[in-house]
């Protein structure tokens, strides 16, 4: 998929999404309901990838920047007899 093929395709999902959003409060009870259940479904998701970046992002690196080169793991030999 080319960038304005992307661009375009994010463009006419924005422009539901708001035309959802207006006639939101016009719309039935259990259409609002489900409407909140996948909004609060698309922000978890989006919250828990943060928070799973932010912490592998901080078990490589140390809040300089620079690797932590303690945590690297030591491959362990068998002891030869």
């Amino acid at each position: 998929m080319s960038s304005e093929g992307f661009l375009k395709e994010m463009q006419t999902i924005g422009e539901k999404f708001l035309l959802k959003l207006q006639k939101l409060p016009k719309a039935d009870p259990v259409e609002i309901v489900s409407f909140c259940v996948v909004l609060l479904f698309i922000v978890t998701v989006l919250v828990l990838m943060i928070i799973a970046c932010s912490c592998c992002c901080y078990s490589c690196c140390s809040c300089d920047g620079h690797p932590d080169h303690r945590r690297r793991k030591t491959q362990v030999r068998p002891i030869a007899h």
